[in-house]
């Protein structure tokens, strides 16, 4: 399926968020993840069932101010 991450469409085999992080080499213990604009929770990484054309953004943090 195809999806948007981080303004880029991919193709990919995954059909969850745990599983794309994995696919993509994200570590998902240090990034912001939200899917077509809402927050996802850390909890709901693996039970969140991708479909074709969502828009995903991961952020990792910075510092700074």
């Amino acid at each position: 399926m195809n999806i948007q991450l981080n303004g880029r469409t991919i193709s990919t085999e995954a059909t969850s968020l745990s599983e794309l992080l994995i696919e993509q080499q994200i570590d998902a213990a240090c990034v912001a993840t939200a899917c077509n604009g809402d927050f996802v929770p850390k909890s709901q990484y693996a039970s969140l069932q991708l479909q074709e054309g969502w828009q995903l953004e991961v952020l990792s943090p910075m510092q700074g101010g």
